[in-house]
């Protein structure tokens, strides 16, 4: 086989959802006027930093809006849009809703990249629309100086299965339905240490679609729900916890971790994301050292959901999950605000 004369992540500053501007940066840059006179009909805007905005139809049903888009996480373009969609679509699943429709936002140097690439990014794109029952109808594009590619997605819920961020109460059990580790096994790659055997990893996890997420949107059970991406584990985590004002104890043993990444954050394959996020949230954190830190604050690309059920309803909650081949113990409890000097600590 004729080896490419390039490889995608090479024009990548981060891998995935990794290059994403970290929290602290974040919250300056959201700091602005006007924010204090949200339209009547939002719902949920950018203050709680919940998955998508949602604006109610004024029939029991809200519209959900979303976008998301990166630089290649991986060198093979047609996965690369199979991995950017499946990511902009689990917003949709995270909020408790149905996906109805997307289009495309893409960027390509077509003086360093060929234009084919462009298309195979766009296969890819098809590929999980399809999958997801929904068409890829537009988009937009532009000659840039790095490649990039997401989809801005609608999609449609029913306002008494709406999942929020800042809904949770003291007792939940929390659950992630993905192992972490993608983004270390991101990094590996783009520094050319990944062995070709664990190649399909991050791959197959990345690409797996949040889809029972609607399903969980059913379950009053389901007090808050949340996706894992780029803020990593503890990211997300503090977002559940400041917007309900609790605190949250996490079991380390039960954390489900790609035992392949634990390897080659052992060998120095950390994103540069990691430490954005750590020097960000660290001080609101505690038990999280050395390779605890590495996996927590891990950026993930279309990571796994993260769900705060209250004790009422984890029997069936777990019993979803085995149904769907995925995670279903819980990793740790929500528990009143105040409990901890930090707001998450891990045991």
């Amino acid at each position: 086989m004729e080896t490419k004369p390039f490889r995608l992540t090479q024009f990548s500053p981060g891998a995935g959802c990794g290059c994403k501007i970290s929290p602290a940066v974040l919250e300056r840059i959201l700091h602005t006027e006007g924010r204090e006179h949200p339209h009547p009909l939002l719902l949920v805007g950018n203050d709680s930093r919940d998955d998508a905005a949602v604006f109610d139809l004024e029939d029991g049903s809200g519209i959900i809006s979303t976008t998301d888009f990166f630089t290649p996480v991986t060198d093979d373009a047609f996965d690369f849009g199979r991995i950017a969609s499946a990511n902009a679509i689990s917003d949709i699943y995270a909020m408790g809703g149905r996906p109805l429709l997307a289009i495309s936002v893409l960027g390509w140097p077509l003086e360093k990249l060929p234009e084919e690439e462009a298309r195979h990014v766009l296969e890819g794109a098809r590929a999980i629309c399809r999958e997801a029952g929904i068409p890829l109808a537009g988009g937009h594009s532009i000659d840039s100086l790095e490649p990039f590619f997401g989809l801005a997605v609608t999609g449609r819920v029913a306002l008494d299965r709406l999942k929020r961020n800042d809904t949770a109460e003291a007792g939940c059990l929390l659950y992630l339905t993905k192992p972490l580790g993608v983004g270390v096994l991101t990094t590996a790659e783009k520094k050319g240490m990944l062995r070709p055997e664990h190649a399909h990893i991050a791959r197959d996890l990345m690409v797996r679609l949040n889809r029972i997420g609607e399903e969980l949107g059913g379950m009053k059970e389901v007090q808050a729900m949340t996706d894992v991406t780029g803020f990593g584990l503890l990211g997300h985590l503090l977002e559940l916890c400041e917007g309900a004002g609790l605190d949250a104890e996490v079991s380390w043993e039960r954390l489900p971790v790609i035992p392949e990444a634990l390897e080659y954050a052992a060998q120095g394959a950390i994103p540069g994301g990691t430490r954005r996020n750590w020097a960000s949230y660290g001080h609101k954190v505690s038990g999280a050292e050395g390779t605890r830190r590495d996996i927590l604050c891990d950026p993930q690309t279309n990571g796994g959901l993260l769900i705060a059920v209250s004790p009422a309803g984890t029997s069936r909650v777990e019993e979803m999950l085995k149904e769907h081949g995925l995670e279903e113990r819980s990793i740790g409890t929500m528990i009143p605000g105040g409990s901890f000097p930090e707001r998450v600590r891990i045991s």
